[in-house]
């Protein structure tokens, strides 16, 4: 069985071929990350990975996990100008069997894939087992999801759109956020505040607060992190409102949940600010509840430092089972990472 899986993310797409034989099980062929707007579409994106591994003919399978609600199979990405339909694509490329899921119920299956050097504790408590467990990461968007264990002990995970629930302010200064905001896009969502696409507006937003120039171009969190280390006090309120903010959504989701299997904070903005969420700061955010501190205080929280978690669960997901794959590597399957 040859099989494509990929994580497509509204910045960049990570895509690995995968081979499964019951002679060798799963072996990784090739891996490749993409920027998403050099695409005018899916389609344009798999075929130049098809090219770009040398391989001969077309998988027999395609497993995407997209950024978007999947509904019968056909999705409109939410940060990226992409509809994808699976019939169609499986006539359009020659692919036997083509399936959607969102990310972050792909991220979720990830999780059964990360080594303990994937993992930092951000509040060491002990797990549950067979505990509920919720997943929510910062990328270009917010995404959210959760599992079950099913009466084997095997997680099945459950996918939403929480990032995307009303946007509900902790003190004047997020009010103020808040009310910026929504004259710019009428609903705001914490999608808006805690997420890669937000930074700018954090920024623009923290700017006015400090009585500082407007940026003249939107700044991502790298950009941030940069200046922000070369004294820009603009850039650094806003790295430590984004911090709070997120620590909060992550407060939020230990409530919706109580997953005391574990909360995992995963997402590209995670791995790049690993330091700053690693902080007091971003703890005490999280567990600032009132009443329900202590249910905050006893989940168990763990930020993923990995950036292949997505990827891994789409694997797991095309494979039918979570598993580490065995890499080879030879002049036919060396992998690589590198940016196109």
């Amino acid at each position: 069985m040859e099989s494509i899986a990929a994580d497509i993310g509204g910045t960049k797409s990570w895509l690995a071929w995968v081979a499964d034989t019951p002679e060798a099980g799963p072996q990784l062929r090739f891996e490749q990350v993409y920027a998403s707007a050099d695409f005018a579409s899916a389609d344009a994106l798999i075929r130049r990975f098809v090219a770009d591994a040398g391989a001969p003919a077309v998988p027999d399978a395609l497993l995407l996990a997209l950024p978007g609600p999947v509904a019968a199979q056909r999705v409109r990405l939410t940060n990226l100008d992409w509809t994808l339909d699976a019939a169609a694509m499986q006539d359009t490329l020659g692919v036997k069997r083509v399936r959607f899921v969102n990310d972050f119920e792909a991220a979720a299956a990830g999780v059964a894939t990360l080594a303990p050097a994937d993992l930092v504790a951000l509040n060491p408590a002990p797990a549950e087992a067979g505990g509920v467990r919720a997943i929510t990461g910062a990328g270009t968007g917010l995404g959210l999801a959760f599992m079950l264990a099913g009466a084997d002990g095997d997680y099945r995970s459950f996918a939403t759109e929480g990032g995307h629930v009303d946007f509900g302010p902790a003190n004047a200064v997020q009010a103020r956020l808040l009310e910026r905001l929504r004259a710019q896009y009428g609903h705001v969502s914490w999608e808006r505040v805690a997420s890669g696409s937000a930074m700018p507006d954090l920024y623009a937003f923290c700017c006015a607060e400090l009585g500082c120039p407007s940026p003249a171009t939107p700044a991502d969190g790298a950009a941030l992190a940069a200046r922000a280390a070369a004294g820009d006090a603009a850039a650094d309120a806003a790295l430590e409102l984004f911090t709070d903010l997120y620590g909060a959504w992550v407060g939020n989701v230990a409530l919706l949940y109580q997953p005391r299997g574990g909360l995992y904070v995963a997402g590209g903005v995670a791995v790049h600010l690993q330091a700053r969420l690693a902080s007091p700061r971003f703890m005490a955010a999280a567990a600032d509840k009132g009443r329900m501190r202590r249910v905050v205080e006893r989940t168990p929280i763990h930020l993923v430092t990995t950036g292949r978690l997505g990827l891994q669960g789409a694997i797991a997901h095309a494979l039918g089972r979570p598993q580490t794959l065995l890499q080879t590597h030879n002049s036919n399957t060396e992998v690589s990472r590198s940016e196109a």
